[in-house]
């Protein structure tokens, strides 16, 4: 996904791509660019799916990048 967010820069810097998908003690959580760390959740599919709508979410700015909201406050 090469979508730019407002609060993107506009150019320049280092980009890489990661897992965002981690698993810890039989749980699954995913990372967010804006460095938190969504879940758990009890299977991959499950923080897939959760992964995917916070993108939804994220890029129909239905919350602001700066808000300290996870994706369980606004699903």
């Amino acid at each position: 996904m090469n979508t730019r967010r407002r609060n993107d820069p506009a150019k320049g810097g280092s980009h890489y791509r990661s897992e965002r998908l981690q698993q810890d003690g039989g749980r699954w959580y995913f990372s967010t660019r804006e460095g938190t760390l969504e879940g758990p959740y009890s299977d991959r599919l499950s923080a897939r799916e959760a992964m995917e709508r916070y993108v939804t979410i994220m890029n129909l700015q239905l919350i602001e990048p700066e808000s300290k909201l996870s994706l369980s406050d606004v699903v």
